[in-house]
């Protein structure tokens, strides 16, 4: 057994012990006192906490079908049915198109419809909710000159923040995928959220899905290089960008030193991928290693399969390069793989997505949701997201401006990792 897969061996035994903990000690903080644990229950009916979803769209395969509707529904979590210790009271939708479901699931499951979001917030009764779901994506919405999707995030969130300075109350507010296409916005939501003294959580579900081995780097792993590949054929790069650069992040934070942010991005399009790649400003490598945790891999030489290959080239302020790849006819999966100072070997996984209808990597992202409306505090940094939107918006801008390379003072974030990054370990399908 190989040095590396003897530690990721025992770390997998380790963290499906305390996944299992977790599992346990999340019943107690869903509402058990656990003073009354072992003695006779307490038979008092508990109001569930109260969640009202702000949405773009509610339809289907949408994300607020699938994050508020495991609130309405309920998942599976290890074999078993699990239902968010939640009620869903409230839901508005910004946007009502022709498959609009929205209206018929808040009438079966008693949910109100609202025509505004002071209104999913309790207008009437001040503010009367005790968390708040924003699932912006989906929908139509224009476009910039960068091909960003406008999507209204910080306007519907500063909406929000406005009930909640009339009210003189605020909750925890989860904001789905990035905070904003403009990193200025994205800045502005989370110095409100510290300014207010609420807690606010963000991001995709890619850091918290399966991986495939089940690999969770301890704090302080000495990080010399990561790369991560992808495969997205459409016309708005930043949608698959963000999700490649959340993977690459929630990995490469667990370096030595924590995050101590970002120094310049760089995007690449076409042959000066490949020549980036021969010049050694990323690894082919790690490329390879990356590639072959993916099961979608195709087979075939890679500059022969991938007709426009696209690349975001990460300088780190500690001097650790990080590249994500979209190489959309070599793969449809996300794999990460990464060089560790004094480690021969690679190390290397597939963060696993199962597909859609059920799209089941949105259960342990709404799991660790429930978590963060539970606690009041995010399971993982916010300032993640954070810098995964400016990077995302940087390198747009670096695409716009002919691959320029792009330094901003904006890049600096720094954070610490979770002590446990909140992924699912164990089976994703019913059967085990």
């Amino acid at each position: 057994m190989t040095r590396i897969d003897s530690v990721i061996n025992r770390r997998s035994f380790i963290t499906a012990s305390t996944a299992g903990l977790a599992s346990a000690g999340g019943l107690l903080a869903f509402g058990t006192d656990p003073a009354s644990v072992g003695s006779t229950p307490d038979t008092t009916p508990r109001r569930k906490p109260r969640v009202a979803a702000i949405n773009s769209v509610y339809r289907l395969r949408s994300h607020a079908y699938h994050i508020a509707g495991r609130f309405i529904h309920g998942y599976m979590r290890d074999g078993f049915h699990h239902q968010p210790p939640f009620e869903l009271v409230r839901m508005f939708n910004h946007q009502q198109p022709a498959a609009d479901l929205g209206p018929g699931v808040c009438e079966q499951h008693g949910i109100e419809l609202c025509k505004t979001i002071p209104q999913a917030l309790g207008e009437k009764h001040g503010l009367d909710i005790d968390a708040i779901l924003l699932i912006i994506e989906h929908g139509d919405y224009p476009q910039n000159e960068r091909h960003q999707i406008l999507y209204p995030r910080y306007e519907l969130f500063e909406q929000i923040v406005d009930v909640f300075k009339k009210t003189g109350r605020s909750v925890p507010v989860f904001v789905d995928k990035h905070l904003s296409y403009d990193h200025r916005l994205a800045a502005k939501m989370v110095q409100t959220a510290r300014d207010m003294k609420f807690g606010l959580m963000a991001g995709s579900s890619l850091p918290v899905t399966w991986r495939r081995p089940e690999i969770e780097p301890t704090a302080g792993t000495p990080f010399k290089e990561g790369l991560v590949c992808f495969g997205y054929d459409g016309k708005s790069v930043e949608v698959y960008l963000f999700h490649a650069l959340e993977v690459l992040q929630c990995m490469m934070e667990r370096r030595k030193g924590g995050e101590t942010g970002v120094k310049s991005v760089q995007f690449l399009q076409g042959d000066a991928v490949w020549e980036a790649g021969d010049e050694e400003r990323w690894s082919w490598r790690l490329l390879d290693a990356a590639l072959a945790r993916c099961p979608s891999k195709n087979t075939g030489p890679i500059r022969e399969n991938v007709l426009t290959p696209q690349a975001l080239l990460v300088e780190y302020e500690d001097g650790t390069t990080g590249a994500a790849l979209n190489l959309y006819e070599q793969t449809s999966d996300f794999g990460f793989a990464a060089t560790v100072e004094g480690w021969s070997e690679t190390l290397s996984t597939c963060f696993y997505l199962p597909a859609p209808p059920g799209a089941r990597f949105f259960d342990p992202l709404t799991f660790n949701i429930e978590k963060f409306f539970a606690s009041g505090t995010p399971p993982y940094p916010v300032e993640r997201t954070l810098l995964t939107s400016t990077m995302t918006d940087l390198a747009m801008q670096s695409l716009e401006e002919g691959s320029k390379v792009i330094t901003n003072p904006a890049l600096g974030v720094k954070y610490l990792a979770p002590k446990d990054s909140g992924f699912f370990r164990g089976p994703y399908t019913d059967a085990g």
